[in-house]
């Protein structure tokens, strides 16, 4: 007996997490059924974009910062670490990241007494999500790297003479400044990180008990029906709908950031998305 479409998404709206049927279907396969699978992929797709862009940031930020520093020793690792994960291609990283990870002991580290278990970090959930953190916050790096530099002078020459210098300055101006000079930019990259996400699905980090992102159901799909011209496009619409989600939050980010300019000279989140990663 087939299911109701709203039975379907009951069933499997939540599979990907481990909620819900364990079994696929196996025939008679609807446009709701690869809706609400694929649909609960994006799941996993979310998790890794959004975990490694909040932590990403954080790291880009103080990545930038040690660019800017005079001590090469500052300096020197962030350029490094910089130009690694930009230079290199991101499903390379992956391959890297996990052949490293499996080297781990699969009982645990015992650090002077302290028993650190590793096998989480061969999964897709721990391992791939580090791959990204790191791959962001490279990118995100360079991009405030290049706001930071571009901040007028005039601008921290008043400061100064206002008598705002050190951490004081950096927080009331040139944090404030950089961020509203590098948003744009930074929101092309947010919403590629978010594309990126579908290359977990080739590298050889297994998913949460089999159960994987938009990609694994697609295929899934694709090889039962013979037909990819069904799933595949489901996909795109997905995304092209996270896509308008990342760009309108992003840019109510960016009106806010440029809310003290007149209209005509805010910066606008322009889309230009990357063809190689």
């Amino acid at each position: 007996m087939s299911m109701t479409c709203w039975e379907t998404i009951q069933a499997y709206g939540l599979r990907s997490i481990g909620i819900g049927e364990n079994l696929l279907p196996r025939s008679d396969f609807t446009l709701c059924q690869q809706f609400t699978l694929i649909g609960s992929g994006m799941l996993w797709n979310l998790y890794f974009g959004i975990l490694a862009l909040l932590a990403g940031f954080f790291l880009a930020n103080a990545v930038a910062l040690a660019k800017s520093a005079r001590n090469p020793w500052i300096r020197k690792p962030a350029e490094w670490f910089v130009f690694i994960f930009r230079g290199s291609p991101l499903f390379i990283q992956f391959f890297l990241a996990y052949e490293a990870l499996v080297l781990l002991p699969k009982g645990g580290i015992d650090i002077l007494g302290i028993y650190l278990n590793t096998a989480w970090t061969t999964r897709a959930w721990a391992g791939a999500l580090l791959v990204l953190f790191l791959n962001t916050a490279a990118y995100s790096a360079e991009i405030f790297h290049g706001a930071l530099k571009s901040i007028p002078k005039g601008d921290l020459e008043a400061a100064e003479a206002y008598g705002l210098t050190g951490w004081k300055k950096f927080i009331r101006i040139e944090w404030p400044t950089m961020l509203r000079l590098g948003w744009p930019a930074y929101t092309n990259e947010a919403i590629f990180l978010f594309h990126a996400t579908t290359l977990v699905f080739f590298s050889g980090f297994p998913a949460f008990g089999q159960k994987g992102d938009a990609l694994y159901y697609a295929k899934y799909f694709a090889d039962k029906t013979f037909n990819p011209f069904i799933p595949y496009p489901i996909v795109a619409f997905y995304f092209i709908l996270l896509t308008l989600a990342v760009t309108t939050f992003y840019g109510q980010i960016n009106k806010r950031l440029n809310r003290h300019l007149p209209s005509n000279s805010r910066s606008r989140i322009r889309l230009r998305p990357n063809l190689i990663r």
